[in-house]
């Protein structure tokens, strides 16, 4: 049997085989009479599960919660905002959404500390720092407020208190990427790896995994590290003449939504598919979707950006409403492959889910 890191067994899922004539058995060990344990036992089962099927839905409450992000009008985080809405919605709750609109970590923690004046009932945060959230958490922690952090978090050596982290495994991410891109280009060859703000805690990880999956292959290329900026007109005029400068270069990967989109409109203009580079990274934009269907992208990853605010207020509320018993949890939102085999249900229509469309989904 497995263990838990916690050292304690885990069940591989199989269902437990507990019949009738065992629960007696284990009745009679302890010294209680049969009929009346099984009668005890019936009544359990009869008021418990009928209870909970019949039982109301969720009440509305008014609760507030803070998301305090370090993009704030960036288009990945559209899907995001539709979560956090859709939550509210459901819950009867409000929200507010603020922060940096340039990754600028005092204006987020200054709106972390008015959150905590105001007093509000959680708080959700991107957390891309690895200390200079740490006393704003606690000190909302302090006054009571929940507080998780989701799309990225605070390394685990950090000291960060906030309670639980929705959304992907960035370093796992980043390690599965490299792992995949590495099957195709040639050993020996030069890749380009782009992130465009070194250090931020929502692109390093991923680009650490990639690092680290080249390390694990045994050094198979060799790579460079380029600093893309923060700004899309600049990514694609630095990732452009990355490539001008190393026509050798058989793989062009990034780390993030704008860079990856550069990286596939470097490969449409250049026509670099054909002449045998790779080139992937992350994220939904819609042009970048397009790119990869015309088959000048070989991949894409999607985060799944939807569930990083409807998860966060759902747990943000289930915290609120019992009192603190359900205490919010780590959820990793996933890692998908998009790729030109199977981008096409991305392309087919509008989906809120994906951020391209504020309709409803029916």
């Amino acid at each position: 049997m497995d263990r838990r890191r916690d050292g304690r067994p885990q069940s591989d899922g199989a269902p437990l085989a507990v019949n009738r004539r065992q629960v007696l058995a284990a009745a009679a060990r302890a010294g209680l009479g049969g009929a009346a344990l099984a009668a005890g036992f019936a009544t359990g089962l009869a008021s418990g599960v009928p209870d909970a099927l019949a039982a109301p839905d969720l009440p509305k409450k008014a609760y507030k919660f803070v998301f305090v992000n370090h993009v704030t009008t960036n288009p990945f985080f559209t899907p995001t905002i539709y979560g956090v809405q859709d939550a509210c919605a459901m819950l009867g709750c409000s929200y507010q959404w603020t922060g940096s609109q340039n990754a600028v970590v005092s204006e987020m923690v200054s709106a972390i500390q008015t959150a905590t004046a105001a007093k509000v009932d959680g708080i959700a945060v991107s957390i891309v720092d690895p200390t200079a959230f740490n006393k704003p958490v606690a000190d909302a922690l302090a006054a009571g407020i929940p507080v998780v952090a989701y799309n990225s978090d605070a390394p685990a050596t950090s000291g960060n208190q906030r309670m639980a982290y929705v959304g992907q495994d960035l370093y796992q991410s980043g390690l599965t990427m490299g792992r995949r891109w590495l099957k195709s280009v040639p050993k020996g060859s030069h890749v380009m790896l782009a992130i465009d703000t070194p250090g931020s805690l929502n692109l390093q990880p991923r680009l650490d995994g990639n690092i680290a999956a080249i390390k694990e292959a045994g050094n198979a290329v060799t790579y460079d590290v380029l600093n893309a900026g923060p700004q899309s007109q600049q990514e694609l005029s630095r990732i452009e003449s990355y490539y001008l400068s190393h026509k050798t270069v058989k793989g062009l990967f990034a780390t993030g939504g704008s860079d990856t989109l550069a990286v596939a409109m470097v490969m449409k203009k250049y026509n670099l598919a054909a002449s045998g580079v790779t080139g992937g990274g992350y994220d939904l934009l819609p042009d970048t979707l397009t790119l990869i269907n015309q088959g000048f992208l070989d991949f894409t990853i999607d985060q799944q950006p939807y569930l990083q605010g409807f998860y966060p207020a759902v747990q943000l509320y289930l915290y609120k409403l019992s009192g603190g018993l359900m205490f919010p949890s780590d959820t990793d939102t996933g890692l998908r492959f998009v790729t030109k085999q199977t981008v096409g249900p991305y392309l087919s229509g509008s989906s809120r889910f994906e951020g391209s469309t504020t309709a409803a989904p029916k």
